[in-house]
């Protein structure tokens, strides 16, 4: 077996090379962007799958875990200084005063709904095009969750319909930067401001997202973060909430960890949603190459926008008008079944397979999802609320928009876009090559 040393410094010359194989193309060619000739169309083997392994890591993150794992402090409680290191790297990258690390995304919203004092016969807005963490992060409350309808181009809640959802019973406006682009956060905030009411951004996919050139996270009270593992920085499963509000920082603090400690009045609620040394360690190395492959997730996602806009059918999704960077934890497109000859979208995928290409159908209707349809029938919502509230609050879920979203939209992962130029080109060829061969 090799020696320690010997295999971090066989970890180290792999990272080098990686690291210059997974950037070196950002600024590679840049003429007009061109469909190229399918290698299956004249016979041969499709190209290379167009993905990248993920998590990508190196002597940093194997540096870090040793040195904590050696150092016999695994937690913040006991001397810990990894966790008050990142919380105020992130804090200082993501431009907020306060971060509170903690041990999932799911827990960083959970701490933030419990700071706030949500509870039962409160009313919670989000967006019906997202992942079930933000409906459950509400619910383990007993709050109502109220969807609000996608906007079908943005793939984000549409933030003309957030002031019509409002009632006196409204006490947290949580919108979704789904896919790591930003929701309509003019809107949504002129909302928040306008009737006094919390806005929390669930950012959990948009870290380095910003809006107006402005980190999100920070336009309302708090921001939300996941570093679960398909997350554009990780540490296997880890969170955040930023927010430059003191009070509402030690809040937080208090409600993730047993007892609290932190200036404050206590709401007498609380929890233990800490995260551990070995995770903060982990998103400190994570951190070294954070912006730089968000640049390179940038460039990909352009030429790629490029490449598919002159596809018949197939619709990028496009960022709202004051987003000014997006973190593309997905590339998420619509595609019109018309132009693939009817062709079903669970086709699509096999065809896009052979050529080399995984995708995603991405989220099913979540307000109409089984899970959601449970609440209408849950015994302590009926108690809470009534039996034939909850019924018709069920029925009442009602996202025409979305729903034709869920049925047309795909996705591929933040790992394609740390590809080179040539994969955004075989990823647009593919599906050109499959429209041509059917029409």
């Amino acid at each position: 077996m090799p020696s320690p040393i010997d295999r971090r410094q066989m970890l180290t010359t792999a990272a080098v090379a990686g690291v210059a194989s997974c950037f070196g193309s950002v600024s590679a060619r840049e003429e007009s962007p061109t469909l190229l000739p399918s290698s299956s169309l004249d016979g041969g083997k499709p190209a290379a799958k167009a993905d990248v392994e993920w998590p990508f890591w190196d002597a940093h993150e194997e540096s870090g875990l040793l040195d904590v794992l050696n150092s016999g402090t695994w937690g913040r409680t006991n001397g810990g200084r990894r966790v008050p290191e990142f919380e105020a790297a992130f804090a200082s990258r993501m431009k907020a005063r306060y971060c509170v690390a903690t041990s999932s995304g799911t827990t960083a919203l959970l701490t933030t709904i419990g700071a706030l004092g949500i509870g039962p016969g409160d009313e919670v807005i989000m967006p019906p095009y997202t992942f079930v963490a933000t409906f459950n992060a509400i619910t383990n409350s007993y709050a109502l969750p109220v969807f609000v309808d996608s906007d079908a181009e943005t793939f984000q809640i549409d933030g003309k319909k957030v002031e019509s959802a409002v009632t006196a019973n409204t006490k947290l406006l949580l919108p979704v930067h789904i896919g790591g682009s930003v929701c309509d956060l003019d809107a949504i905030h002129s909302v928040a401001k306008a009737r006094k009411i919390p806005l929390i951004e669930d950012a959990c996919q948009a870290p380095l997202a910003e809006w107006r050139g402005q980190p999100v996270g920070t336009i309302g009270l708090a921001g939300c973060f996941s570093f679960q593992a398909s997350k554009n920085i990780t540490c296997g499963e880890g969170g955040a909430v930023i927010t430059n509000d003191e009070q509402f920082a030690n809040l937080c603090y208090n409600f993730h960890t047993p007892g609290g400690g932190k200036p404050g009045a206590s709401l007498g609620r609380g929890s233990n949603f800490r995260i551990t040394e070995f995770q903060a360690a982990l998103l400190l190395a994570q951190m070294l190459r954070f912006e730089e492959q968000a640049k390179l997730r940038d460039a990909n996602a352009a030429y790629l926008t490029e490449l598919l806009q002159n596809i018949p059918g197939v619709s990028p999704a496009k960022l709202a008008s004051g987003s000014t960077r997006s973190a593309w934890h997905l590339y998420m497109f619509r595609y019109d079944p018309k132009q693939f000859a009817n062709m079903p979208r669970a086709t699509l995928f096999k065809e896009l397979s052979k050529e080399g290409v995984s995708a995603s159908s991405g989220y099913s209707r979540l307000n109409r999802s089984a899970h959601v349809e449970a609440l209408s029938t849950n015994p302590h919502y009926q108690r809470i609320y009534g039996k034939d509230f909850m019924s018709r609050w069920f029925e009442a879920n009602q996202c025409p928009v979305n729903d034709r979203l869920c049925e047309e939209a795909i996705w591929f992962s933040q790992t394609k876009l740390l590809g080179t130029r040539a994969s955004m080109e075989q990823i647009a060829n593919a599906i050109a090559t499959i429209q041509k061969r059917v029409a």
